[in-house]
């Protein structure tokens, strides 16, 4: 198993036009890309039957990007928790070349596993799990 790169950071938010505004209009960052997404592969990377989220990349100039996402289902929950739809929770995502041997090698070193891969679109599969110390992780294999 080999890490590629940082695919992208993921932070949830309650409002994604305000957070939009925000990350756009104080930090800079520049919308690249909105997206919604519900049911299916969505809803097993992310471990809730009908999830439904709208997603907004903001890229960084030096071209890193930050992904917002609003849950729609679950709405977003304001607890301290391990849940996804947390606000204020994240994830940091991996580009990996073979995401089935980086997940069990992850696992193997402590990580919890969430669920097994799911095919997101043509040649993209994605996981979540988690660090020994409960940060959420994404795993990416693309092509």
């Amino acid at each position: 198993m080999r890490t590629l790169g940082i695919n992208h950071t993921g932070l949830v938010v309650a409002d994604l036009e305000e957070a939009i505004d925000f990350y756009s209009g104080a930090l800079g960052l520049r919308l690249i890309e909105r997206r919604e997404r519900d049911g299916g592969p969505i809803s097993q990377v992310l471990g809730y039957e009908g999830t439904h989220i709208r997603v907004a990349d903001m890229a960084a100039p030096d071209g890193r990007v930050i992904e917002l996402v609003h849950y729609l289902s679950p709405g977003s929950m304001d607890l301290p928790t391990e849940e996804r739809s947390v606000l204020g929770a994240g994830h940091i995502a991996f580009d990996v070349d073979d995401i089935d041997a980086a997940l069990a090698h992850l696992v193997e070193r402590g990580a919890r596993r969430m669920n097994p891969p799911a095919e997101v679109a043509p040649g993209k599969r994605v996981c979540y799990l988690q660090d020994p110390f409960g940060n959420w992780l994404e795993l990416i294999q693309l092509g």
